[in-house]
């Protein structure tokens, strides 16, 4: 039996897998508070009655080094744990579930599979950064982009489903939940994406503000420090930071029943704020495409929530020849099928 385990910030998921990845049992977990270990150690220690074989983990960053599907051990694990200043929503979490099921499956093979691998092959034009060379090569900055375990996953199933190939399709891709980001695929292959060198960038998403001016964060570090500053980022911008919600179904209610004419006008901001963000890199990646196949929404707002996905394709009439899909994405899958053939 395959184990697949997808830890979030604030959630848990896990399925397993017989040998033909079909579900055989699975679970998902909100943890909205900070007892995030001892629920995971819980959950897992649940699962030692089964006879897992392989198990794989989703881990957000990779960094510079590591994109393939990744066997784990005590020295790899150590570099991995060097990344998470950078994805800190993510990676301390994807972490935690490795070093856990280590230890009630010691014997049992364990995987990483990265969000970046999907786009490890950007063109340089695409993934490159316009700072000095010298920099670029010491700190290794470039766009790696993120999700692409669920960009690769919705695009090729919404090939099946429209009929299309492919290896010679124009997809755009839109991985909408608590992160967001979203994609451009041509011919099989990823050629550009939102997020960066970390998934701060992009679009608008729940806690995080998407693209800036940079001088902010140069004033807001000066004033406030560095690592306030980074909280400010992560935890307190986006959605959160126009109307103090960090849902997009309590986003919606506070449209209905807001309590005064401003929490109102914030709400509806911070609403069309997010879509416009949308709509802008669609727009950009129906042009560097020329032109879209299939526009997919997955995520749990973009699969989950209809008003969203109406509002972000209003106004675009470059979809008129486009097909929309929604997609519920499968991560879990996805990781079982890259390390089964391993």
């Amino acid at each position: 039996m395959i184990l697949i385990l997808n830890c979030g910030s604030q959630s848990i998921k896990w399925k397993i897998f017989n040998e033909k990845l079909k579900v055989l049992k699975e679970n998902k977990i909100e943890v909205l508070d900070n007892n995030f270990e001892k629920v995971l150690e819980d959950e897992i220690s649940k699962l030692r009655d089964f006879e897992i074989t392989l198990i794989g983990h989703r881990v957000v960053r990779g960094g510079g080094k590591f994109s393939e599907p990744l066997k784990l051990n005590s020295e790899n694990l150590a570099e991995l744990e060097k990344l998470s200043n950078l994805a800190p929503l993510h990676n301390p979490y994807n972490i935690l579930g490795i070093k856990i099921c280590v230890r009630f499956f010691e014997a049992v093979p364990q995987f990483a599979v990265f969000d970046t691998e999907f786009f490890k092959n950007l063109p340089e034009k695409a993934s490159a950064y316009a700072l000095p060379k010298n920099i670029t090569d010491e700190f290794g900055f470039k766009r790696h982009g993120f999700h692409g375990i669920s960009h690769e996953f919705v695009a090729k199933k919404a090939c099946i489903l429209a009929k299309k190939q492919f290896n010679k399709s124009k997809i755009i891709t839109c991985h909408l939940g608590g992160g967001c980001s979203v994609a451009a695929i041509k011919n099989g292959k990823a050629i550009d994406t939102s997020m960066g060198f970390s998934p701060l960038s992009g679009v608008v998403m729940m806690t995080r503000p998407g693209d800036l001016d940079d001088e902010i964060i140069f004033k807001l570090s000066e004033k406030l420090g560095i690592e306030h500053t980074k909280e400010i980022w992560n935890k307190k911008s986006g959605i959160k930071g126009i109307c103090g919600v960090n849902n997009m179904l309590e986003l919606l209610d506070m449209l209905k029943n807001s309590e005064s004419p401003e929490q109102s006008r914030r709400a509806k901001l911070a609403f069309d704020v997010f879509v416009y963000s949308i709509q802008k890199y669609i727009g950009a990646y129906y042009a560097v495409l020329g032109g879209c196949d299939v526009l997919v929404f997955t995520g749990a707002i973009g699969y989950g929530i209809a008003k969203t996905r109406e509002s972000i394709c209003k106004d675009l009439d470059i979809l008129k020849k486009t097909k929309i899909l929604v997609i519920e994405t499968d991560e879990e899958l996805a990781i079982a099928q890259k390390i089964s053939l391993r």
